[in-house]
């Protein structure tokens, strides 16, 4: 262990920061599944994050094919692409759409807004 890290068990530092094991790229693409016309000034506050990085997050997402943003109007409007693979490797066939209809599913766990 070096100098100043902490290992493991420690606890010597307080109550630690508010951390969820769904990304913050999970948290936006849920907010995009329940309202396709939803701002990302609203997405920002709903998850807790700067409208910047929500945007960021957004250009990641249709970077990678799983989402697709139109203008329809002043508004913007998104296609969740439900078929498209999880990212990670080991995950087998697991698509976006799957864990989406999971998440949502369990309303406790889309409602995430609500507790932060």
């Amino acid at each position: 262990m070096r100098g100043g890290e902490a290992s493991f068990g420690d606890d010597n530092s307080g109550p630690r920061s508010h951390w969820t094991f769904l990304t913050n790229h999970t948290h936006v693409l849920l907010c995009i599944t329940r309202d396709p016309t939803i701002r990302l000034r609203d997405v920002a506050t709903m998850v807790g994050i700067t409208e910047r990085a929500a945007q960021s997050i957004v250009a990641d997402l249709v970077g990678e094919g799983y989402l697709t943003r139109s203008r329809v109007g002043r508004r913007n409007v998104y296609d969740v692409h439900v078929d498209t693979p999880m990212r990670a490797s080991d995950n087998g066939a697991l698509t976006v759409g799957g864990l989406l209809d999971y998440l949502q599913s369990h309303g406790r766990l889309i409602d995430f807004a609500t507790s932060r």
